[in-house]
């Protein structure tokens, strides 16, 4: 397996995961998984109807660029630099993209 397709399954394998975790029986919103795996974008959305409310957030939002996961958007606790090294993907090979570039590194080290 190459390494692209190696940080993908780790990334697909990550959102399924989590996604198994969303079930709410009290609202009408709906998880959503959207792959793009031709030019590597991977989000996980909740969208629906909340209290007369239309409701679309991201909850998470990776790329691969330049053989790297790149995690543009974490909106939970998840340690995501954690869970996907768990998945078998090196430190040396994520970026935290929603930080900016003078932390990155030194968010990897505490994570």
């Amino acid at each position: 397996m190459d390494k692209t397709s190696k940080l993908k399954q780790a990334i697909l394998n990550y959102l399924e995961d989590y996604a198994k975790g969303y079930h709410d029986d009290t609202d009408h919103l709906e998880t959503q998984l959207v792959s793009d795996t031709t030019r590597h974008h991977y989000q996980l959305l909740r969208v629906g109807w909340h209290n007369k409310k239309f409701v679309h957030f991201c909850i998470f939002h990776f790329d691969i660029k330049n053989n790297k996961i790149w995690v543009q958007v974490n909106e939970t606790e998840e340690l995501i630099v954690d869970e996907l090294v768990n998945r078998g993907i090196s430190p040396d090979d994520i970026i935290l993209g929603f930080q900016p570039e003078y932390l990155r590194n030194a968010s990897l080290v505490s994570n």
